[in-house]
Parts: C-alpha cells; structure tokens; sequence
C-alpha cells in the first residue's frame, strides 16, 4: 500500500483520565449555563444547565439501579431531550450506553439485547411493547421515557427526586465510552466499541477545520443521534463549543425537513444525498439562515450538489465517514468543493489507498477500538493503526478523492472491472432520469449489468432502456452500459436513506 494523500495528525487532547460527558461541564464553565442547548419542535427547550441536570439525575438513577461501569445501558430512544440525558448519563457513571435505530425490527432488537448483554434498557413508550417482546422473561430493567408503560420504570418521574449533581467517574480516556451497532449487507448488526477520547478528537478535527463551528451556530440534522453521523451532527459537535441543536422526533421527510429549517433557522443543516434530492421537489423554503449544508452516508450527485446551490445559494459539502470512524475523515471544505469528489483528508486523518485494489484505509485516533464479540472481523478490519474501509477510491491529479464504489460492489464483466458509480453519475446526467443504481446479474450463466432506474417523470419504456444505453456508450468505455434496465418508482434505502443494494440483488 502507498500513501498518497496526508493531512497532519493530531492529539484528541483529550487528558489520561478523561469523561466523554465533561463536554457538558465545559459549558458550565464557560458561563454558558442559561444557553439553550436543545430546542424541539413541542417546546421542549432545555438550556445547558438543565440539561446538565438531566444527565445528572439520569447517572444517579442508573447508579440506584445498581448499574455498574462498562455495563451496557441500551438506548431505544428517538431524537427528544431525553437521548442525550441517557447518553451523558450513562457514559458520566462509567457505563456504556448502547444507542440503536428505533426503527429497527424485532429481530435485531433481540439481538442488540443479547449482543450487548444490556443491564438496562431505556425505550420510548411507543417502543416499549417491542422491547418487552424482544426481552423476554428476565433480561433487562426496562425503563421508559417520554410516556408510560406497564412494568417499566416512568424516566421523568424517576429522575425528578434523585440529586442534580454528579461527578464523573474517574475514567480512563481508552476506556469504553459507548457502542454504535453497524449494518452490514448481509448477517446482524455488529457492534462497534468507541473509547472515551473519541469524541473529542472528532471534535477537534472535522469540526474545529470543516464546520468551523462556534457558540453562535445552530445545528439541525436529519439523521438522527443513534447513528455516527447524527450524533456528531445533533450532539457532540454543538456540545463542544455551546452552540443549539434542534431535536424532532418522528421519520425525516422532504416536506418536514424544510419546514423545521424555515422554522429554527440552522447555520448548519446536515443531510443525505437521497433527502437533498427530494426537498428539491418541494416548494422552494427559505433556507437564508443556512451557512453550509453538509452531505454524508453516500455519495453527492453533482447535479443535486449544483441544483441545490443554484436555488438556495449555499453550498453542499460532502465527505465520507463511517461508523468504525465515529464521524467524516475525508471532506470537501465550503471554499474548496470538488464535485464529484469527496474532498481531500481531514486535518488529523492520514489516507492511503491500496496499490492493486484501490480500497481505501484510514488512520486516525477516532477509531473504534474492535467489534464485539467479532474477533476475526476486527483483525480483517482493524490493521494495526490502519482501518480498511471497504471503499473504492482513486485520487485526481489535484488530490482530490473519487468514490468508485464498494470493493464488494465491482462488477467484473467479459473479464473487465465495471465501476457501478461511474454507470450511475453518467445515467443520472440524462434528463429523463431521477435516480439510478447499478449492480450486477447473472443471466443465462453470464454476468450482466443491470440499472434500476427512477424515471424523472415517473414513467419509463424499452424506447427510453434503449436511449440510456446508447448514452452510456457515447459518455464511458464502450462496454460500460446496462445490459438490463428496469424501471422503478422507489428504491429500498436504510434509515438514513443509503440505498440498499443487497435487496436489489436480492430481487433480480
């Protein structure tokens, strides 16, 4: 493997005996005390002193509760006030809390119980009936917030005696702080083991260097805080400095997006490309609070990127991160975007790609410390200081970073490798088409390119499969075309809007 591109790195600064949730105490200390630290869309306001209070309490409850450190608190929460109360909570007394989709199946729920071996469980009322089912007899305390249900202990009314103080544990800073359950295309959700000087070196990097972000900010993301993207977003970014996150619960829609950035006027709005996309079908909002809007999960569509910018003058900047990774290492910057490209290393993240493969690896000290109870895929991963993305990259003649696609997405076809992102940009330059995704067929024995195709004007015919061929032929090599087009109304996406591609395979 060669190094191609660097950028320096850098300490977390994070001390030897070090707290995740001190990120709150900083505020405190600074005489941000009465600064709204949370906003939501039922009024829920909190400033960074109630919310303090809330931590506290939480971590005391948790302690009464007989919760001991490194134990696994399991969060089934959505984006209210009582996330990250849960969180900092959990983390202050020692314990690791453990934050999943609350979208998730049954299925997965039993197993992110089982897997994490959880002491305690905390679940949405309206989520509780699934957790109880998926818990079982024993297990778990289950504790409910925002609501009530039967058997479980009532959050609010909990916390509202226990003491509004509490100091840290006298944590190590490579001490487990938290989990995050990555999903993979095929198997159960692994978990991922952050330490508690994670989340000040993304901090430290990607938010000091590519947000430049400060007390006066306002962040509003819709992803949501149990994944790595949204917990930077929503949680630990605005946390660091004093800045306001706005918190809604419920599914992120095009139509609610805009109408929550119209309402609480972000500086800093952070999507998808599948959501950016969507909202510019929607009546033009006023987005004139907006400083920067920031894509990451999966590629930016330069055709979104520039239709984006042509009508609300602000740039999207895109970047590439990971779970393993907690947040973006590589990243475009706001006066310095390369579309269709995912920018250059972050200040603090070392990039190198793989000679004969190009799959890319990353260095930098945010990264997860192993999967749980995954032993052998730690070892294939995590290569000594180096983690192997599974991404396909190549580096332009100006440093700049070109997604190719996953390693295990190449299509080999007549003998010859087939990038499915250079399919999709080409197919998605044609005007009919609104959407596009490449994977590979076998028909008769023979491997073949398939394009599943999202017509711009809802419809699509063998006149048009015909056309988005020949277009193919003109705009790559010659043998770079969809074999099989098929014509779709939607794609099946996770949570976060990635396309899921498994299940396109699946269903070929």
């Amino acid at each position: 493997m060669t190094t191609t591109r660097t950028a320096s790195r850098s300490s977390s600064g994070a001390a030897e005996r070090y707290n995740s949730s001190l990120i709150l105490d900083a505020n405190l200390d600074a005489g941000r005390g009465d600064k709204l630290a949370i906003r939501t869309p039922e009024g829920e306001d909190l400033t960074y002193a109630q919310l303090a209070e809330r931590v506290a309490r939480v971590g005391n409850l948790l302690k009464d509760l007989g919760v001991q450190p490194e134990q696994r608190v399991l969060l089934v929460l959505d984006d209210t006030p009582a996330f990250p109360a849960a969180f900092l909570g959990a983390m202050r007394i020692g314990a690791v809390p453990v934050p999943v989709n609350p979208l998730d199946k049954a299925e997965h729920f039993r197993h992110y119980l089982n897997d994490s071996e959880a002491k305690v469980a905390i679940a949405d009322a309206t989520l509780m009936p699934a957790i109880v089912e998926a818990r079982g007899d024993g297990g778990a305390l289950l504790i409910v917030a925002n609501g009530e249900s039967h058997g479980a202990l009532p959050l609010e009314e909990a916390m509202a005696e226990l003491p509004a103080e509490l100091d840290p544990v006298d944590s190590h800073r490579d001490d487990p702080a938290f989990w995050l359950y990555s999903s993979g295309s095929t198997g159960l959700p692994k978990g991922v083991v952050h330490l508690h000087h994670d989340i000040a070196y993304t901090c430290e990097t990607y938010a000091r260097e590519i947000l430049q972000i400060s007390e006066s900010d306002v962040c509003y993301s819709t992803t949501k805080l149990f994944h790595a993207y949204g917990l930077g977003n929503g949680l630990s970014f605005p946390y660091s400095v004093g800045a306001t996150t706005v918190l809604a619960s419920g599914r992120s829609n095009p139509a609610r997006a805009l109408e929550l950035a119209e309402r609480f006027k972000p500086t800093l709005f952070f999507s998808v490309p599948a959501l950016f996309r969507a909202m510019l079908d929607q009546p033009e909002a006023d987005l004139s609070s907006v400083r920067m809007c920031i894509s990451a999960a999966e590629p930016l569509h330069p055709g979104i990127e520039e239709r984006w910018e042509e009508r609300y003058r602000v740039p999207i900047v895109d970047g590439i991160g990971s779970t393993e990774m907690l947040h973006i290492y590589c990243s475009n910057r706001v006066d310095d975007i390369r579309r269709g490209t995912s920018g250059k290393p972050v200040r603090g993240y070392e990039l190198r790609l793989d000679d004969d493969t190009g799959e890319l690896f990353v260095r930098g000290d945010s990264c997860a410390a192993y999967y749980w109870h995954q032993h052998e895929k730690s070892k294939h991963c995590m290569v000594g200081e180096w983690f192997a993305s599974g991404d396909r990259y190549r580096v332009d003649d100006d440093g700049y970073y070109v997604y190719e696609g996953r390693m295990d997405d190449m299509l080999k076809v007549g003998g010859l490798w087939v990038s499915p992102t250079d399919m999709e940009t080409a197919l998605m330059q044609h005007p009919s088409v609104s959407e596009a995704v490449v994977i590979g067929v076998e028909r008769d024995e023979v491997s073949r390119i398939k394009a599943v195709v999202i017509a711009a004007d809802g419809t699509g015919d063998d006149a048009l499969a015909d056309e988005l061929r020949a277009w193919c032929k003109q705009r790559l090599r010659r043998y770079e075309y969809p074999h099989v087009v098929e014509f779709v109304d939607e794609l099946p996406r996770t949570v976060t809007g990635k396309v899921q591609r498994f299940k396109l395979r699946e269903s070929a």
